[in-house]
């Protein structure tokens, strides 16, 4: 692959000059300066010309190029305006790609994929801003965006809470929702020297590839993301004491109490211990004794 002219600090700095670019900290942008690190995203998310990509926050458009060059579409969505004509100039040789100034959590991704791609799955490929990086890549999952996979540099920690299982400190919400939808796989760490500026934290990229369907059948998948977000809102409490406080649940104490111990669980389980199909399990007793109670 020849090598884009953006990726190296010194055409970094070049393109920031000319258009007299100031970093927007309520952006959280932080422009990737390390070529190897760019091929590394490239290869994980496995593009070919045959590929739709949507590159979420692609700043200078550093990787817009190198995805250009090896997608047959790109369309890439950035909120701050001040980039706009940065981008015209990167991304001038290149008649594949869409720019769209919007912010990502208010635009229309389905009807996006729906006019551009057909309705087939994308692959979504970002060095996401880590302030909103969960808001984002929930909303891809939770808007049930027909996507091939997710690869996406993060906050090192961020990545690790990904993939984790039940039992450790990290396990929480974001590690079972991420594995509810998509396969998580972390591809390389990445040190701060890699951006400019360079951020306080590590990072890495992760991919996720989409599960066809879900590993676990649940019957209801929203009461299971309540059920799950009340059980480690409040960590140090039980299972039963955390759902039971839960403003938005509602559930009865007795049909809590019921549903944990037909799981085969005590009463001083928390939430940390469960497994996805046992949140899956329990949601769905729940479910179903909460119907009985309205017949």
């Amino acid at each position: 692959m020849a090598v884009p002219t953006l990726g190296n600090p010194q055409n970094t700095i070049e393109i920031l000059k000319k258009y007299n670019f100031t970093f927007q900290k309520k952006y959280g942008q932080n422009f990737l300066i390390d070529i190897h690190v760019l091929d590394k995203i490239i290869r994980a998310a496995e593009i070919t010309k045959d590929d739709f990509v949507l590159e979420i926050g692609p700043g200078i458009g550093t990787m817009t190029q190198y995805l250009a060059q090896a997608a047959g579409k790109v369309a890439a969505v950035e909120i701050d305006k001040a980039l706009i004509p940065i981008l015209e100039d990167t991304l001038s040789e290149y008649d594949n790609v869409m720019v769209i100034n919007e912010d990502v959590l208010k635009l229309d991704i389905p009807k996006l994929v729906n006019e551009e791609n057909g309705g087939k799955p994308v692959k979504v490929v970002a060095n996401l801003p880590y302030y909103i990086t969960t808001p984002i890549i929930m909303g891809l999952f939770e808007k049930h965006v027909p996507m091939e996979s997710i690869t996406v540099m993060v906050q090192k920690e961020v990545a690790d809470r990904m993939q984790v299982g039940p039992g450790t400190k990290d396990y929480g919400a974001l590690s079972l929702a991420v594995q509810y939808y998509a396969e998580p796989y972390i591809v390389a760490n990445v040190p701060p020297n890699c951006f400019m500026p360079r951020p306080k934290v590590g990072s890495a990229v992760i991919r996720l590839t989409s599960h066809e369907k879900p590993p676990v059948q649940v019957e209801d998948e929203r009461l299971m993301f309540r059920i799950i977000r009340a059980s480690f809102n409040q960590r140090r409490k039980t299972l039963a004491n955390g759902l039971n406080n839960a403003a938005d649940l509602n559930i009865p104490k007795e049909v809590i109490v019921e549903s944990i111990k037909e799981l085969g669980k005590g009463p001083s389980v928390r939430g940390e211990a469960l497994t996805l199909e046992e949140f899956a399990k329990l949601s769905n007793r729940i479910d179903e004794k909460l119907k009985g109670e309205m017949l």
